[in-house]
């Protein structure tokens, strides 16, 4: 801070180091501190169950509300987890109630788009990173903010064509930046990488684990192609054949559903697997389990894994995305190539047969996810991103 000039007044240094103070708040925090906070409206698909579902309403519950008043638009029906965002205060308002996006959802944000009043808007799932691009930019909307969170997304959002509608992009991944730039030609400044965030004080290990006796390999994820729900029966099917006692619990919903059911009725013991419905809290299940498994052929950076962890569980997964960021082989879990069955089953089979390693890899992964994925870091990184993208367009500089 600067000190008073030579010869001023008795009195006045208090003066200079308050109006000094006014200036650096407005240049580390631009004018939207200063006169209002930012209305951030973020665009999504719906509100299944999902691990970017999971991310926006941890994010916008802790948005600095000095700075930012954020807000939730949804284009279709979907209400798993409305309950937690309506205890957390965050306004909802939905497009359609219809199934799928359709013409009424697409007119609606058409519609709330011309009325402008936006600051930000953040896109994220597939469907709203194509559509809010697009309308957004005949609109006028002042900032759009792009997010690629899964291994195929930039194919299915259409990023190599789609890119320059987004004034920055966010991805959760190193991997994905490593795609939109080198396939999809996206510049390195229109990029930030935010890694995925857990609540550690929310997701912990049960005061009694000891972790030596579960033989539950859990699997939660939706049954579709992206996550190869097949090759875990198949591996499974191994694992079985080698230790007994051990279960396979499935839990997620999605199309792949009836043939994954009938193919673990064809294929595994008779009491060796359970399918279990999608919920808000998965604690329970992190409790029983001995470890946490993941067979998706692409991923970016699953929250689920970090959730697991962040419970004290080991995880067997397919090295995909930047599963390897988080699961270190001989520390924390075990990998896998993926579309590699017997691979797999090897991964689960060392943590099974293991109740020691098992305990020891839990407690490091969870060490790990405290260390560098913590739920703060998260939030703090989007706030930067937002603060800063607010302030260059009231300057009118371009991206």
């Amino acid at each position: 801070m600067c000190s008073p000039r030579e010869g001023s007044k008795p009195g006045t240094r208090n003066t200079l180091s308050s109006l000094d103070y006014s200036i650096n708040t407005a240049l580390s925090y631009g004018p939207a501190r200063l006169v209002k906070p930012a209305r951030v409206v973020f665009l999504l698909q719906d509100l299944k169950f999902g691990g970017t579902q999971r991310q926006t309403l941890e994010l916008t519950r802790r948005l600095d509300p000095a700075r930012f008043r954020p807000e939730i638009w949804l284009m279709a029906a979907g209400d798993d987890l409305v309950p937690p965002a309506q205890a957390s205060g965050l306004p909802l308002t939905w497009l359609s109630r219809q199934e799928q996006v359709g013409p009424r959802s697409l007119l609606n944000l058409w519609r709330r788009l011309r009325r402008g009043g936006l600051d930000l808007l953040v896109l994220l799932t597939v469907v709203p990173n194509i559509w809010g691009r697009i309308m957004g930019r005949l609109a006028r909307v002042s900032i759009i903010l792009g997010n690629c969170r899964g291994g195929g997304s930039p194919g299915r959002q259409g990023e190599r064509w789609l890119w320059p509608l987004a004034d920055h992009i966010i991805c959760n991944s190193a991997a994905l930046k490593r795609v939109l730039t080198g396939r999809c030609g996206v510049p390195e400044a229109r990029l930030s990488v935010i890694l995925n965030g857990v609540d550690s004080d929310y997701f912990r290990p049960s005061p009694d684990a000891g972790r030596a006796s579960p033989a539950v390999a859990l699997s939660v994820a939706r049954m579709v192609p992206d996550k190869d729900p097949a090759n875990l029966i198949k591996a499974f099917a191994r694992v079985a054949a080698a230790f007994p006692q051990a279960q396979l619990w499935l839990v997620g919903e999605g199309p792949l559903l009836p043939a994954i059911r009938q193919m673990a009725q064809e294929s595994l013991p008779r009491d060796s697997f359970r399918f279990i419905a999608p919920q808000v809290d998965l604690r329970p299940l992190f409790r029983q389990a001995g470890l946490l498994v993941l067979s998706s052929r692409t991923e970016a950076l699953p929250n689920v894994v970090l959730e697991a962890m962040a419970a004290g569980l080991p995880v067997a997964a397919t090295a995909v995305g930047d599963v390897p960021e988080m699961v270190r082989p001989a520390r924390t879990g075990w990998l896998a190539p993926p579309g590699d069955p017997a691979a797999l089953a090897a991964a689960m089979g060392r943590l099974l047969e293991n109740p020691a390693d098992r305990q020891a890899f839990g407690l490091a992964a969870r060490r790990r996810v405290r260390q560098e994925f913590s739920l703060d870091a998260m939030v703090r990184r989007h706030e930067e991103v937002f603060q800063d993208l607010l302030l260059h367009a009231h300057h009118g500089d371009s991206s």
